[in-house]
């Protein structure tokens, strides 16, 4: 299923979509130095994780240089998921691998 256009993601900018219709946890897709990038929308701190905007997209920190859980302020690397502040040290975020048409559309890779 289409996420998004490629243009849908500005430098810096993370937004949420839902992969299908029954899909029970979104998929965070953001751009960064020009390479996208997907996470599932899951912290890690809790089990079974926990969606981590405050509000919709708002998937940044303040600053925006991270990824942030605004449930408990967790900040994870927006490249490699890491979680860098809060109780998840240690643990990261699920990936997920995301596939470009030659149109720019964005699908999650099956």
């Amino acid at each position: 299923m289409r996420l998004c256009h490629v243009t849908d993601i500005a430098e810096g900018e993370a937004k949420g979509f839902l992969p299908s219709p029954s899909a029970k946890r979104k998929v965070i897709v953001l751009q960064r130095n020009g390479v996208l990038h997907g996470w599932l929308d899951s912290c890690p701190h809790y089990a079974g994780g926990t969606p981590m905007a405050w509000r919709s997209n708002a998937y940044m920190s303040g600053d925006g240089q991270h990824i942030a859980c605004h449930s408990h302020g967790a900040l994870f690397d927006m490249e490699t998921g890491e979680c860098i502040l809060g109780p998840c040290l240690g643990q990261s975020l699920s990936r997920v691998d995301l596939h470009v048409t030659d149109t720019g559309d964005v699908f999650v890779t099956e």
